[in-house]
């Protein structure tokens, strides 16, 4: 479950973006109400923190908009049904009146309650993707700015921000402004969660170790095509299954050549890796596999549930898979059906031996996620002191590893999750049982990394993270901010621009479109404006550059 919050590309955010932008237009206030909505009190004394004793001395109840994942257990219809929650309404004393959208439906549901003005008390959620981002909708009176309120009244997280000045960077708008209790993943093995893996009984069969060069892939890859190793005496292996809208951000291949199919930074500068001679070299090479049948043919047709099909039927030799929702999916569908299934988790390539993989798939400490406080609400004090528990060191262990006793136990101080999550009795996945007792994939939270240490116990998923999270990621784009009307503006050229790209891949790897047209498709994407979206990222970076 933790994958699937997964990384938001500057696309997808821009792309929301677009559809917001026009409720966001009426949703402004004047300068002073801004102003009583976020300066504290003065003369406020500051409150018994929540440890030692209640927030509240009478009930109270917040309202709280989040989504609620899919993958849970039956019969959890709210938040409140989580044990965690349950034991911090006896903590605190608050209750929360959960309001979760329909699955499938968060953005419109989203988009409603902001244009009717009729807000919860505390909003979850992406606030990249908002028109402007969380400036912005602290610049239309959506929410608060909560820097003064941090300071005062939440002790836990100004600890970790003091601490981390790097955090705070992220978190905060260009001009310093904090609008949110974060979702915080300090550590690579947290942001780190995607990458390659290959049929490691495969391998075994073939006499091969796992490639790390683009040209041991192309031998493995041969390799698997013409030497049977599902060992059925037909040819019908499928070497390589490619996931095109993985080229994007995850860049398991392309990587290889030093640029992204995305925004990235190079020498200081924002670049796109579509318009640079790097990309020619990476579709040449793609196509040549393609045509000589390493690349599964139908790769563009195949959604996520044929892609499980066509591993679990045993065709597929190599492909992008998640830790959890990939690696442990796949051996645990495959545990009674074949014992010799074996999966191994594969460096991100290059093109040279012994270099250092280059922009890998590793997400920001903080991607955007935030729990943001409305201006509907009217117990700001205790709401940030609610929010701020979680970060503590009794609310971090509460909400990423559930009720001592029950979901985990102390052993010498680490915290290890007990049977009835690792090793369900009523066949519950690890995140589906977990999610019962604690939910340590949500704002605001301060990830414990002891959690993916256990997520990922298999050895082959410890593996592999140690494999994907080797890689110099210097390049890779940091949280930006956009005003509104760079928001815009890049969300239209960005929707047709990756509408063209994805196009083209198809066709320069398919060979519809000759290779000798790439200048052809370099031009086009500039006359489409690919110099002015490079133009708002950098500016947006330079901005993030001087926080």
């Amino acid at each position: 479950m933790a994958e699937k919050k997964r990384n938001r590309t500057v696309f997808t955010s821009t792309v929301i973006a677009v559809a917001l932008a026009a409720i966001m237009a009426g949703c402004s206030t004047d300068s002073t109400t801004k102003k009583e909505s976020t300066d504290v009190p003065a003369g406020t004394q500051t409150p018994v923190t929540a440890d030692n004793g209640k927030i509240v001395s009478s009930p109270l109840t917040i309202s709280y908009y989040s989504q609620l994942a899919a993958s849970r257990p039956s019969g959890m219809m709210d938040l409140n049904g989580m044990e965690a929650y349950k034991e911090l309404e006896k903590i605190t004393g608050i209750h929360v009146d959960f309001k979760h959208p329909t699955n499938g439906q968060e953005t419109n549901q989203f988009n409603l309650m902001l244009s009717s003005g009729d807000y919860q008390d505390v909003i979850e959620w992406n606030w990249n993707s908002y028109p402007g981002g969380g400036q912005n909708a602290l610049n239309n009176g959506v929410i608060i700015k909560l820097n003064d309120y941090i300071d005062k009244y939440a002790p836990n997280l100004k600890k970790i921000l003091d601490g981390n000045p790097g955090i705070r960077k992220q978190i905060s708008t260009d001009n310093g402004d904090i609008y949110s209790f974060p979702f915080i993943r300090n550590d690579p093995s947290l942001q780190t969660y995607f990458g390659l893996a290959l049929r490691k009984d495969w391998l075994n069969k073939v006499q091969l170790q796992v490639p790390t060069t683009i040209d041991e892939w192309h031998t493995v890859l041969k390799a698997f095509k013409e030497k049977d190793p599902n060992g059925n005496g037909k040819a019908d292996e499928l070497p390589l299954l490619i996931n095109k809208g993985n080229l994007n951000w995850g860049n398991y291949l392309i990587n290889a050549w030093g640029i992204r199919n995305d925004f990235y930074i190079a020498d200081g500068k924002v670049q796109h890796g579509a318009v640079l001679p790097a990309y020619k070299e990476f579709l040449t090479t793609m196509r040549a596999w393609y045509k000589e049948g390493l690349i599964d043919q139908d790769y563009a047709a195949t959604d996520a549930k044929q892609k499980d099909a066509k591993v679990t039927s045993e065709l597929v030799g190599a492909t992008d898979m998640a830790i959890g929702g990939g690696i442990g999916k796949y051996l645990a569908a495959m545990k009674d059906k074949n014992a010799a299934f074996d999966l191994v988790g594969a460096p991100y390539p290059t093109l040279k031996k012994g270099d250092k993989p280059v922009l890998g798939q590793q997400d920001a400490i903080f991607n955007g996620l935030g729990a943001a406080i409305t201006k509907a609400n009217k117990h700001v004090i205790e709401t940030v002191k609610w929010l701020d528990y979680k970060y503590g060191e009794k609310g971090s262990l509460l909400f990423n590893f559930g009720i001592e006793g029950k979901s985990y136990t102390l052993e010498n101080g680490y915290p290890k999750y007990t049977d009835d999550v690792m090793k369900n009795k009523d066949g519950l996945a690890f995140g589906v049982a977990l999610t019962k007792y604690a939910i340590p994939f949500g704002a605001p939270l301060s990830q414990d990394k002891r959690y993916m240490e256990q997520n990922a116990a298999l050895p082959q998923q410890s593996e592999a993270l140690k494999a994907w999270t080797n890689t110099d990621n210097r390049g890779a784009l940091p949280p930006l901010s956009f005003t509104s009307e760079e928001s815009s503006k890049i969300a239209s050229l960005m929707t047709d621009m990756k509408t063209y790209n994805d196009e083209m891949f198809d066709k320069f790897i398919m060979g519809a479109e000759p290779l000798e047209n790439f200048d052809k498709f370099v031009e086009k994407l500039n006359k489409m404006g690919m110099a002015d979206a490079i133009k708002i990222q950098q500016a947006a970076y330079d901005r993030y550059l001087k926080r």
